[in-house]
């Protein structure tokens, strides 16, 4: 009996971490959708996104004094604080910007595509940092997968967009960011827990993002219309908030192994979403720009 109810417990476990999984990737793909739709009420990169971590951050706070007045968490010690605050405004902060300002210049579903890439940066840079072997399998994840983002690259320049080029390399220059948060940020999580290291990044990235928009805008230019400021709040909450707590949640229930192949449905979610809510085309290209991105971190993941 007792074996029956652990069993039970363990698959109940189980899927609610693919539930998890499932619901922050699905929630992270609307990113890109929802800076879309408001760079088309006429917002600038820059509030666009001091008003997302104007809407998160309270949820981050929150979530800090949680841990400090009921929980009693144990305060990490000055090197990792300090580590915490860089790599926060890193990956949240320098790394955000970069995307967000490349998608004015591409589509959401190159940037998605481009953005997705980063494993492979991750293991490049565990290469260059930390002298990792390179792999048959690595060099033919980073052909399939850059393969993939040229293609698409190719077709969008074709169609005479302006800037491309710019855009590509501000994503890029995004993915390396993250790719850099993600090396350096294994070691700090593993000795402070990641509601706390996640809490303590995403508000030294809103100091960061503040001190920005008060060097560059006067704070009328936040006095948005009520459109931008719903796209918004779309953005802070269901693209930057639940799906930073799910995903770690389905971390924690499943592993990173799983939620990693959970992951390559974003993607897609993001490319069917650009097609129906932005008009965006969708041809052979973007099909086969797609399988060739997905086939190769998916080799990597395998690993």
């Amino acid at each position: 009996m007792r074996e029956s109810i652990s069993d039970y417990s363990e698959q109940h476990n189980f899927r609610l971490g693919l539930l998890y999984a499932l619901g922050g990737t699905a929630l992270f793909a609307l990113k890109s959708i929802f800076i879309k739709l408001a760079y088309a009420q006429g917002v600038d990169t820059v509030t666009l996104l001091t008003l997302r971590m104007l809407v998160a951050a309270p949820f981050y706070l929150v979530v800090l004094l949680w841990l400090i007045y009921k929980t009693q968490v144990t305060s990490p010690s000055k090197q990792d604080l300090l580590a915490i605050l860089v790599l926060g405004a890193l990956g949240y902060y320098v790394s955000s910007y970069f995307d967000m300002q490349g998608l004015n210049y591409i589509s959401a579903q190159l940037e998605r595509l481009m953005l997705y890439s980063y494993p492979i940066m991750t293991a490049l840079l565990g290469w260059l940092l930390f002298h990792e072997a390179i792999t048959r399998r690595l060099s033919l994840a980073l052909v399939l997968t850059y393969s993939g983002v040229l293609l698409l690259y190719a077709y969008e320049a074709n169609l005479g967009g302006k800037n491309i080029s710019l855009g590509v390399l501000l994503v890029t220059l995004s993915a390396l960011m993250f790719a850099v948060y993600l090396v350096y940020s294994k070691r700090v999580l593993n000795r402070v827990g990641s509601l706390l290291f996640t809490s303590l990044a995403m508000l030294a990235a809103t100091v960061c993002v503040l001190i920005h928009f008060a060097l560059t805008h006067p704070l009328s230019a936040l006095w948005v219309n009520s459109t931008a400021w719903f796209y918004a709040g779309l953005l802070g909450v269901f693209s930057t908030v639940l799906p930073s707590f799910m995903l770690t949640e389905a971390l924690t229930r499943i592993g990173a192994a799983r939620t990693s192949m959970m992951g390559t449905t974003g993607p897609m979610i993001t490319i069917l979403l650009a097609v129906v809510l932005l008009g965006e085309p969708f041809g052979w290209a973007h099909l086969a720009g797609m399988l060739l991105v997905l086939m190769g971190v998916s080799m990597l993941s395998k690993r």
